[in-house]
């Protein structure tokens, strides 16, 4: 199936997990990732049970700390 990853067109397996396209997708630090799937930001405790569909739109977010003297 078909689905967008962070605005790419990418091939999955029918009922892959979002914990599963974190593998797949070789994403680094996944425990730092947090996943907006169709415009909601998931809950991490989801990832293992949320199945992706085809024509989902995923984007793997990454939030950077820092501060200003």
């Amino acid at each position: 199936m078909q689905i967008i990853v962070n605005g790419k067109a990418v091939e999955a397996a029918d009922g892959i997990t979002v914990a599963q396209l974190l593998v797949e997708q070789k994403v680094q630090t996944p425990e730092y990732v947090s996943v907006e799937l169709n415009g909601e930001i998931l809950d991490r405790q989801d990832f293992a049970t949320t199945v992706v569909a085809a024509g989902d739109q995923i984007e793997f977010l990454y939030f950077m700390g820092g501060g200003a003297r």
